[in-house]
Protein backbone atom coordinates (compact mmCIF):
# COMPACT_ATOMS: atom_id res chain seq x y z
CA UNK A 1 0.00 0.00 0.00
CA UNK A 2 1.01 3.57 -0.87
CA UNK A 3 1.59 6.18 1.41
CA UNK A 4 -0.35 8.93 1.38
CA UNK A 5 1.72 11.17 0.72
CA UNK A 6 2.83 9.28 -2.65
CA UNK A 7 -0.52 9.34 -3.28
CA UNK A 8 -1.20 11.42 -6.48
CA UNK A 9 -4.81 11.95 -5.90
CA UNK A 10 -3.51 13.36 -2.52
CA UNK A 11 -1.07 15.36 -3.57
CA UNK A 12 -3.49 16.93 -6.22
CA UNK A 13 -5.91 17.50 -2.97
CA UNK A 14 -3.06 19.07 -0.77
CA UNK A 15 -1.71 21.14 -3.50
CA UNK A 16 -5.30 22.47 -4.59
CA UNK A 17 -6.08 23.54 -0.55
CA UNK A 18 -3.10 24.97 -0.32
CA UNK A 19 -2.91 27.06 -3.40
CA UNK A 20 -6.88 27.78 -2.78
CA UNK A 21 -6.49 28.53 1.01
CA UNK A 22 -3.65 31.01 0.42
CA UNK A 23 -5.60 32.93 -2.53
CA UNK A 24 -8.01 33.31 -0.67
CA UNK A 25 -7.78 33.67 3.30
CA UNK A 26 -7.29 37.17 3.25
CA UNK A 27 -10.86 37.15 1.52
CA UNK A 28 -12.31 35.15 4.08
CA UNK A 29 -10.92 36.75 7.17
CA UNK A 30 -10.74 40.55 5.96
CA UNK A 31 -14.59 41.54 8.07
CA UNK A 32 -12.76 40.31 11.03
CA UNK A 33 -9.84 42.43 10.73
CA UNK A 34 -11.25 45.32 9.44
CA UNK A 35 -13.41 45.66 12.18
CA UNK A 36 -11.66 44.19 14.73
CA UNK A 37 -11.35 46.81 17.30
CA UNK A 38 -14.81 47.88 16.88
CA UNK A 39 -13.28 51.74 17.69
CA UNK A 40 -15.62 54.34 16.40
CA UNK A 41 -14.42 57.35 14.54
CA UNK A 42 -17.11 59.56 14.30
CA UNK A 43 -19.47 61.17 16.59
CA UNK A 44 -22.06 61.80 14.08
CA UNK A 45 -25.78 60.72 14.24
CA UNK A 46 -25.83 57.44 11.83
CA UNK A 47 -29.73 57.40 10.16
CA UNK A 48 -30.99 53.54 10.09
CA UNK A 49 -33.56 52.40 8.03
CA UNK A 50 -35.24 49.04 7.97
CA UNK A 51 -36.67 47.07 5.19
CA UNK A 52 -38.75 44.43 5.70
CA UNK A 53 -40.22 44.50 9.36
CA UNK A 54 -40.75 40.85 10.31
CA UNK A 55 -39.20 39.24 13.17
CA UNK A 56 -35.72 38.82 11.61
CA UNK A 57 -35.90 42.25 10.66
CA UNK A 58 -37.10 43.61 13.95
CA UNK A 59 -34.08 42.02 15.45
CA UNK A 60 -31.45 42.83 12.89
CA UNK A 61 -32.86 46.75 13.87
CA UNK A 62 -32.43 46.49 17.59
CA UNK A 63 -29.17 45.11 16.93
CA UNK A 64 -27.86 48.03 14.93
CA UNK A 65 -28.44 50.28 17.05
CA UNK A 66 -27.12 48.40 20.17
CA UNK A 67 -24.13 48.82 17.96
CA UNK A 68 -23.48 52.54 17.76
CA UNK A 69 -24.71 54.78 19.81
CA UNK A 70 -24.90 57.08 17.93
CA UNK A 71 -27.47 55.67 15.95
CA UNK A 72 -31.11 56.01 15.51
CA UNK A 73 -33.85 54.40 13.81
CA UNK A 74 -35.65 56.91 11.34
CA UNK A 75 -37.18 54.77 8.99
CA UNK A 76 -39.48 52.18 8.29
CA UNK A 77 -41.22 49.97 5.31
CA UNK A 78 -42.66 46.86 4.32
CA UNK A 79 -44.76 45.19 2.22
CA UNK A 80 -47.78 45.56 5.09
CA UNK A 81 -49.07 47.91 7.44
CA UNK A 82 -49.56 45.41 9.97
CA UNK A 83 -45.78 43.83 9.87
CA UNK A 84 -44.64 47.82 10.08
CA UNK A 85 -46.64 48.43 13.27
CA UNK A 86 -45.94 45.52 14.90
CA UNK A 87 -41.83 46.19 14.18
CA UNK A 88 -42.55 49.96 15.83
CA UNK A 89 -43.96 48.59 18.82
CA UNK A 90 -41.79 46.09 19.59
CA UNK A 91 -38.89 48.19 18.93
CA UNK A 92 -40.73 51.42 21.36
CA UNK A 93 -41.01 48.71 23.89
CA UNK A 94 -37.18 47.52 24.20
CA UNK A 95 -35.86 49.84 27.22
CA UNK A 96 -31.98 49.89 26.21
CA UNK A 97 -32.90 51.61 22.64
CA UNK A 98 -36.65 52.69 22.97
CA UNK A 99 -35.16 56.82 22.96
CA UNK A 100 -33.39 55.92 19.39
CA UNK A 101 -36.26 54.73 17.58
CA UNK A 102 -37.74 57.69 16.46
CA UNK A 103 -39.80 56.42 13.39
CA UNK A 104 -42.58 59.45 12.26
CA UNK A 105 -45.40 59.07 10.23
CA UNK A 106 -43.57 60.21 7.59
CA UNK A 107 -41.26 57.61 7.89
CA UNK A 108 -43.76 55.08 7.56
CA UNK A 109 -43.37 53.33 4.41
CA UNK A 110 -46.02 50.57 3.41
CA UNK A 111 -46.29 48.75 -0.17
CA UNK A 112 -44.04 47.58 -3.13
CA UNK A 113 -42.04 50.58 -3.37
CA UNK A 114 -41.34 51.68 0.14
CA UNK A 115 -38.15 51.01 -0.12
CA UNK A 116 -37.17 54.02 -2.80
CA UNK A 117 -38.47 56.79 0.08
CA UNK A 118 -36.45 55.03 2.96
CA UNK A 119 -33.36 55.01 1.10
CA UNK A 120 -33.45 58.51 0.93
CA UNK A 121 -34.06 58.93 4.54
CA UNK A 122 -31.46 56.75 5.40
CA UNK A 123 -27.50 56.70 6.04
CA UNK A 124 -27.40 52.60 6.79
CA UNK A 125 -30.07 50.65 5.15
CA UNK A 126 -30.97 47.25 6.81
CA UNK A 127 -32.45 44.51 4.48
CA UNK A 128 -34.78 41.64 5.62
CA UNK A 129 -37.94 41.25 3.41
CA UNK A 130 -38.69 38.31 1.33
CA UNK A 131 -35.41 36.88 -0.14
CA UNK A 132 -37.16 37.77 -3.59
CA UNK A 133 -36.98 41.24 -3.69
CA UNK A 134 -33.61 41.28 -2.53
CA UNK A 135 -31.41 42.26 -5.80
CA UNK A 136 -33.89 45.02 -6.49
CA UNK A 137 -33.61 46.86 -3.03
CA UNK A 138 -29.71 46.24 -2.73
CA UNK A 139 -29.01 47.70 -6.45
CA UNK A 140 -31.44 50.76 -4.91
CA UNK A 141 -29.31 51.45 -2.17
CA UNK A 142 -25.82 51.19 -3.39
CA UNK A 143 -26.95 53.62 -6.34
CA UNK A 144 -28.00 55.62 -4.04
CA UNK A 145 -24.53 55.47 -2.16
CA UNK A 146 -25.61 53.77 0.97
CA UNK A 147 -24.21 51.27 3.91
CA UNK A 148 -25.86 47.65 3.61
CA UNK A 149 -26.95 45.17 6.24
CA UNK A 150 -28.66 42.23 3.61
CA UNK A 151 -29.81 39.30 4.96
CA UNK A 152 -29.48 35.77 3.51
CA UNK A 153 -30.63 34.43 0.67
CA UNK A 154 -29.43 37.37 -1.42
CA UNK A 155 -31.64 35.99 -4.23
CA UNK A 156 -34.31 33.06 -5.27
CA UNK A 157 -32.59 32.82 -8.82
CA UNK A 158 -29.70 33.24 -10.79
CA UNK A 159 -30.42 36.22 -12.56
CA UNK A 160 -30.24 37.49 -8.79
CA UNK A 161 -27.01 36.40 -7.81
CA UNK A 162 -25.84 37.85 -11.35
CA UNK A 163 -27.41 41.34 -10.26
CA UNK A 164 -25.92 41.15 -6.46
CA UNK A 165 -22.72 40.43 -7.98
CA UNK A 166 -22.75 43.81 -10.04
CA UNK A 167 -24.12 45.11 -6.98
CA UNK A 168 -21.83 44.47 -4.69
CA UNK A 169 -18.63 45.66 -7.43
CA UNK A 170 -20.82 48.90 -7.33
CA UNK A 171 -19.94 48.85 -3.76
CA UNK A 172 -16.80 48.20 -3.31
CA UNK A 173 -15.74 50.95 -6.19
CA UNK A 174 -17.62 53.12 -3.93
CA UNK A 175 -16.48 52.41 -0.65
CA UNK A 176 -19.41 51.21 0.82
CA UNK A 177 -20.27 48.25 3.51
CA UNK A 178 -22.09 45.50 2.60
CA UNK A 179 -22.05 42.96 5.28
CA UNK A 180 -23.61 39.34 4.78
CA UNK A 181 -26.81 37.84 7.16
CA UNK A 182 -24.89 34.71 6.71
CA UNK A 183 -24.28 34.98 10.92
CA UNK A 184 -22.08 31.94 11.63
CA UNK A 185 -19.39 34.30 9.83
CA UNK A 186 -19.43 36.40 12.63
CA UNK A 187 -19.43 33.97 15.57
CA UNK A 188 -15.75 34.18 17.00
CA UNK A 189 -16.25 30.07 18.45
CA UNK A 190 -16.82 29.13 14.22
CA UNK A 191 -14.00 32.13 12.82
CA UNK A 192 -11.73 30.10 15.13
CA UNK A 193 -12.48 26.49 14.13
CA UNK A 194 -12.43 27.39 10.41
CA UNK A 195 -8.68 29.27 11.44
CA UNK A 196 -7.89 25.85 12.98
CA UNK A 197 -8.90 24.03 10.02
CA UNK A 198 -7.29 25.80 7.24
CA UNK A 199 -4.09 25.48 9.12
CA UNK A 200 -4.07 21.95 9.01
CA UNK A 201 -5.64 20.96 12.38
CA UNK A 202 -7.74 17.87 10.17
CA UNK A 203 -4.93 17.40 7.69
CA UNK A 204 -5.87 17.54 4.15
CA UNK A 205 -9.80 17.83 3.55
CA UNK A 206 -11.05 14.26 2.37
CA UNK A 207 -15.11 14.81 2.43
CA UNK A 208 -17.74 17.14 4.56
CA UNK A 209 -21.04 16.66 5.56
CA UNK A 210 -23.29 19.08 6.58
CA UNK A 211 -27.58 18.51 7.91
CA UNK A 212 -30.13 20.46 9.00
CA UNK A 213 -32.68 18.51 9.88
CA UNK A 214 -35.77 20.36 11.34
CA UNK A 215 -39.09 20.56 12.22
CA UNK A 216 -42.28 22.34 10.01
CA UNK A 217 -41.80 25.82 10.04
CA UNK A 218 -44.81 28.57 10.32
CA UNK A 219 -47.79 29.13 8.12
CA UNK A 220 -50.40 32.56 7.79
CA UNK A 221 -53.64 31.21 6.93
CA UNK A 222 -55.39 32.34 4.06
CA UNK A 223 -57.89 35.49 4.99
CA UNK A 224 -60.88 35.75 2.39
CA UNK A 225 -59.53 39.45 1.12
CA UNK A 226 -56.18 38.34 0.45
CA UNK A 227 -55.47 38.59 -3.23
CA UNK A 228 -53.38 35.33 -4.10
CA UNK A 229 -50.17 37.39 -4.50
CA UNK A 230 -51.15 38.57 -0.99
CA UNK A 231 -51.29 35.20 0.28
CA UNK A 232 -48.27 34.26 -1.37
CA UNK A 233 -46.05 37.05 0.17
CA UNK A 234 -47.42 36.19 3.76
CA UNK A 235 -46.83 32.78 3.48
CA UNK A 236 -43.90 33.03 1.22
CA UNK A 237 -41.88 30.22 2.53
CA UNK A 238 -43.67 28.28 0.11
CA UNK A 239 -43.19 29.48 -3.01
CA UNK A 240 -39.89 29.74 -4.94
CA UNK A 241 -39.92 32.40 -6.61
CA UNK A 242 -40.01 34.44 -3.30
CA UNK A 243 -38.01 32.05 -0.99
CA UNK A 244 -35.56 29.86 -3.63
CA UNK A 245 -37.06 26.94 -1.65
CA UNK A 246 -35.25 26.30 1.66
CA UNK A 247 -31.85 24.89 0.46
CA UNK A 248 -31.99 28.86 0.16
CA UNK A 249 -33.81 30.09 2.75
CA UNK A 250 -32.74 27.73 5.84
CA UNK A 251 -30.13 25.06 4.38
CA UNK A 252 -27.79 28.31 3.23
CA UNK A 253 -25.95 28.33 6.81
CA UNK A 254 -25.03 25.12 6.51
CA UNK A 255 -23.54 25.27 2.79
CA UNK A 256 -21.81 28.10 3.68
CA UNK A 257 -19.86 26.55 6.41
CA UNK A 258 -18.90 23.62 4.55
CA UNK A 259 -17.70 25.92 1.86
CA UNK A 260 -15.91 28.36 4.25
CA UNK A 261 -13.99 25.27 5.36
CA UNK A 262 -12.43 25.00 1.66
CA UNK A 263 -11.63 28.32 1.72
CA UNK A 264 -14.32 30.32 -0.12
CA UNK A 265 -13.57 27.43 -3.00
CA UNK A 266 -16.68 26.48 -3.99
CA UNK A 267 -17.85 22.93 -5.73
CA UNK A 268 -18.24 22.46 -9.27
CA UNK A 269 -21.26 20.14 -9.69
CA UNK A 270 -23.80 18.63 -7.33
CA UNK A 271 -26.02 16.05 -7.98
CA UNK A 272 -29.32 16.43 -5.73
CA UNK A 273 -32.61 14.79 -4.97
CA UNK A 274 -36.02 15.87 -3.22
CA UNK A 275 -39.84 16.05 -3.30
CA UNK A 276 -42.35 16.57 -0.90
CA UNK A 277 -43.70 13.79 1.60
CA UNK A 278 -45.68 15.81 4.43
CA UNK A 279 -45.90 18.61 2.42
CA UNK A 280 -48.65 17.35 0.31
CA UNK A 281 -51.34 20.01 0.89
CA UNK A 282 -52.17 22.84 -1.41
CA UNK A 283 -51.56 25.52 1.04
CA UNK A 284 -47.48 24.31 1.07
CA UNK A 285 -47.26 25.97 -2.17
CA UNK A 286 -44.81 23.67 -4.25
CA UNK A 287 -41.76 23.98 -2.64
CA UNK A 288 -40.23 20.54 -1.66
CA UNK A 289 -40.06 19.75 1.99
CA UNK A 290 -36.34 17.40 1.77
CA UNK A 291 -33.21 17.96 -0.76
CA UNK A 292 -30.45 15.32 0.08
CA UNK A 293 -26.94 16.56 -1.96
CA UNK A 294 -23.93 15.45 -3.25
CA UNK A 295 -21.72 18.63 -3.88
CA UNK A 296 -18.29 18.13 -6.00
CA UNK A 297 -15.03 19.96 -5.26
CA UNK A 298 -12.15 20.07 -8.98
CA UNK A 299 -9.59 18.24 -6.44
CA UNK A 300 -12.27 15.01 -5.58
CA UNK A 301 -13.36 16.32 -2.49
CA UNK A 302 -17.35 15.49 -1.87
CA UNK A 303 -19.59 17.56 0.36
CA UNK A 304 -22.87 15.23 1.35
CA UNK A 305 -25.59 17.32 2.60
CA UNK A 306 -29.22 16.79 3.77
CA UNK A 307 -31.97 19.19 5.05
CA UNK A 308 -35.96 18.46 5.41
CA UNK A 309 -38.92 20.24 7.15
CA UNK A 310 -40.54 17.58 8.73
CA UNK A 311 -43.23 17.30 11.76
CA UNK A 312 -42.79 15.15 14.42
CA UNK A 313 -39.13 13.75 13.18
CA UNK A 314 -35.57 14.15 14.92
CA UNK A 315 -33.82 17.41 14.35
CA UNK A 316 -30.19 17.72 13.72
CA UNK A 317 -28.21 20.62 12.72
CA UNK A 318 -24.44 20.17 12.47
CA UNK A 319 -21.99 19.72 9.91
CA UNK A 320 -18.56 17.97 9.84
CA UNK A 321 -14.61 18.44 7.92
CA UNK A 322 -13.20 15.08 7.73
CA UNK A 323 -9.18 15.03 7.18
CA UNK A 324 -6.33 13.08 7.69
CA UNK A 325 -5.71 13.90 10.57
CA UNK A 326 -9.15 14.44 12.26
CA UNK A 327 -12.80 15.81 12.39
CA UNK A 328 -13.63 19.31 13.05
CA UNK A 329 -17.24 19.54 14.11
CA UNK A 330 -17.89 23.03 13.07
CA UNK A 331 -21.54 23.52 14.77
CA UNK A 332 -19.80 21.93 17.68
CA UNK A 333 -16.67 24.09 17.55
CA UNK A 334 -14.50 20.67 18.52
CA UNK A 335 -11.84 19.33 16.51
CA UNK A 336 -11.30 15.15 17.43
CA UNK A 337 -7.82 13.29 16.13
CA UNK A 338 -4.12 14.52 16.45
CA UNK A 339 -5.02 17.91 16.84
CA UNK A 340 -7.94 18.25 19.73
CA UNK A 341 -9.62 21.17 20.28
CA UNK A 342 -12.76 22.47 22.07
CA UNK A 343 -13.97 26.17 22.33
CA UNK A 344 -14.01 26.61 25.76
CA UNK A 345 -14.65 30.67 25.95
CA UNK A 346 -17.70 31.47 27.62
CA UNK A 347 -18.29 35.08 26.88
CA UNK A 348 -21.23 36.35 25.14
CA UNK A 349 -20.28 35.66 21.75
CA UNK A 350 -23.97 36.60 19.91
CA UNK A 351 -23.76 36.40 15.98
CA UNK A 352 -26.28 38.06 14.88
CA UNK A 353 -24.72 41.42 17.40
CA UNK A 354 -21.65 40.68 15.89
CA UNK A 355 -22.00 41.24 12.62
CA UNK A 356 -23.84 44.26 13.18
CA UNK A 357 -20.63 45.59 15.22
CA UNK A 358 -18.55 44.43 12.42
CA UNK A 359 -21.19 46.62 10.36
CA UNK A 360 -21.24 50.27 12.32
CA UNK A 361 -17.29 49.96 13.49
CA UNK A 362 -16.32 49.39 9.90
CA UNK A 363 -18.35 52.74 8.52
CA UNK A 364 -16.82 54.78 11.74
CA UNK A 365 -13.28 53.66 11.00
CA UNK A 366 -13.73 54.17 7.26
CA UNK A 367 -12.53 50.33 6.37
CA UNK A 368 -15.34 48.53 3.98
CA UNK A 369 -16.70 45.29 4.60
CA UNK A 370 -18.23 43.93 1.56
CA UNK A 371 -19.26 40.28 1.77
CA UNK A 372 -20.33 39.87 -1.63
CA UNK A 373 -18.16 37.48 -2.66
CA UNK A 374 -19.35 34.66 -0.47
CA UNK A 375 -22.79 35.18 0.18
CA UNK A 376 -23.55 35.28 -3.59
CA UNK A 377 -21.50 32.40 -4.17
CA UNK A 378 -22.69 29.80 -1.28
CA UNK A 379 -26.55 31.26 -2.40
CA UNK A 380 -25.37 30.03 -6.15
CA UNK A 381 -24.71 26.94 -4.20
CA UNK A 382 -27.91 26.74 -3.27
CA UNK A 383 -29.66 27.23 -6.24
CA UNK A 384 -27.35 24.24 -7.59
CA UNK A 385 -28.87 22.10 -5.14
CA UNK A 386 -32.32 22.88 -6.09
CA UNK A 387 -31.77 23.32 -9.67
CA UNK A 388 -30.39 19.63 -9.45
CA UNK A 389 -33.47 18.11 -7.05
CA UNK A 390 -36.20 19.40 -9.50
CA UNK A 391 -34.92 18.39 -12.86
CA UNK A 392 -33.55 15.12 -11.41
CA UNK A 393 -30.29 16.10 -13.87
CA UNK A 394 -26.68 17.32 -12.37
CA UNK A 395 -25.80 20.96 -12.47
CA UNK A 396 -22.61 22.24 -12.85
CA UNK A 397 -21.98 25.56 -11.20
CA UNK A 398 -21.32 27.20 -14.80
CA UNK A 399 -24.97 26.21 -15.71
CA UNK A 400 -26.59 27.56 -12.54
CA UNK A 401 -24.76 30.91 -12.97
CA UNK A 402 -25.90 31.44 -16.48
CA UNK A 403 -29.39 29.66 -16.13
CA UNK A 404 -32.22 31.62 -17.33
CA UNK A 405 -34.79 30.89 -14.90
CA UNK A 406 -35.73 34.70 -13.75
CA UNK A 407 -38.79 34.94 -11.21
CA UNK A 408 -38.55 38.74 -11.82
CA UNK A 409 -42.01 39.83 -12.44
CA UNK A 410 -42.76 42.74 -14.52
CA UNK A 411 -44.66 44.60 -12.07
CA UNK A 412 -45.61 44.20 -8.04
CA UNK A 413 -49.19 44.78 -7.44
CA UNK A 414 -52.32 43.45 -5.72
CA UNK A 415 -53.81 40.70 -7.57
CA UNK A 416 -53.22 37.46 -9.08
CA UNK A 417 -49.50 35.77 -9.05
CA UNK A 418 -47.11 33.39 -10.68
CA UNK A 419 -48.41 30.14 -11.10
CA UNK A 420 -46.14 27.29 -10.84
CA UNK A 421 -46.48 23.10 -10.79
CA UNK A 422 -44.33 21.32 -8.04
CA UNK A 423 -41.22 20.24 -9.78
CA UNK A 424 -41.23 16.60 -11.23
CA UNK A 425 -37.57 15.27 -11.74
CA UNK A 426 -36.98 14.10 -15.34
CA UNK A 427 -40.22 16.23 -16.58
CA UNK A 428 -39.22 19.53 -15.07
CA UNK A 429 -36.47 21.00 -17.55
CA UNK A 430 -33.45 23.33 -16.44
CA UNK A 431 -33.76 26.65 -17.86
Amino acid sequence: MSNASDDPKQSTRRDFLKSSTTAMAAAAFAPYAAAGGFHLGGTETLKVGLVGCGGRGTGAAAQALRADPNTKLVALADTFKDHLESSLKTLQGTNDIADRVQVDGDHQFVGFDGYKSLIDSCDVVLLATTPHFRPLHVRAAVEAGKHLFVEKPISTDAPGVRSMMESGEMARKKGLNVVSGLCYRYERKKRELIQRVHDGAVGEIINMQCTYNTGGLWHRGHQPQWSEMEYQIRNWLYFTWLSGDHTAEQHIHSLDKIAWAMGDVYPVKCTASGGRIQRTDPKYGYVYDHFNTVFEWENGVKGFSSCRQWVGCSNDVSDYVFGTKGTAAIQGARIDGQNPWRWRDNTPDDMYQNEHDGLFAAIRKGEPINNTEYMCNSTLMAHMARMSAYTGQTITRDQALSSQEDFTLPSYEWGPAPKYEVAIPGETKFL
